[in-house]
C-alpha cells in the first residue's frame, strides 16, 4: 500500500514536470548536420521534436546501500521517482527510434532534384539523396544509441 502512495506521488511529480518542459527540436540542414533548439532553425528541416533533459533542480541521487541516508530523506520515493523518469525516457526513445525508423522508410524515393540526367537519357540519383539517406540513417543510429543508453540508466535505476 505504501509503495501504491509512493509510486502515484512519484507520478504527480513527474506529470508536472512534464508539463513546464519545453520540447526541442532535431534541425537537419540539407548537407547533414544536425542542431538541437527550442527555436525555428532558418535554412534547417525540422525532424521531429525530444523531450528536454531533466532540470539541474533535479533532487539528489539516493545513496546506495551501505551509505547512511540524509536524516528524514526518503529513499523510496527518491527511487520511484528515478525510475519512474527513467521509464519516460524509454518510452520517449523508443518513440524516436520509430520515427526515425518510419522517415528513413518514407525517405526511399527520391525527391525532386534528387536526380540527375545522364547522357544516355536516363537519370541517377545524385549527391542529395546520398546525403539525405546518410542523414537518414544517422538519425536512426542516433536514436538506438539514445535508446540503449535510456535503458541502460533504467536498469541502473532498478
Amino acid at each position: 500500500m505504501r509503495h501504491s502512495r509512493l509510486f502515484l506521488a512519484a507520478l504527480a511529480l513527474a506529470a508536472a514536470n512534464a508539463v513546464d518542459a519545453q520540447m526541442i527540436g532535431r534541425y537537419v540542414f540539407p548537407d547533414g548536420r544536425v542542431v538541437y533548439s527550442d527555436q525555428p532553425v532558418p535554412g534547417a528541416k525540422l525532424v521531429n521534436e525530444v523531450a528536454p533533459p531533466p532540470p539541474a533542480s533535479a533532487p539528489p541521487p539516493v545513496p546506495r546501500e551501505g551509505k547512511a541516508a540524509a536524516p528524514g530523506a526518503d529513499p523510496g520515493a527518491a527511487r520511484v521517482q528515478r525510475l519512474s523518469q527513467a521509464d519516460a525516457e524509454v518510452r520517449a526513445a523508443t518513440e524516436a527510434l520509430e520515427r526515425a525508423r518510419g522517415q528513413l522508410q518514407a525517405g526511399s524515393e527520391p525527391l525532386p532534384g534528387e536526380r540527375t540526367g545522364t547522357a544516355s537519357g536516363g537519370s541517377r540519383l545524385n549527391e542529395a539523396y546520398q546525403a539525405r539517406q546518410e542523414g537518414n540513417q544517422r538519425a536512426v543510429a542516433e536514436a538506438e544509441e539514445r535508446l540503449k543508453r535510456a535503458v541502460a540508466a533504467r536498469n541502473a535505476a532498478r
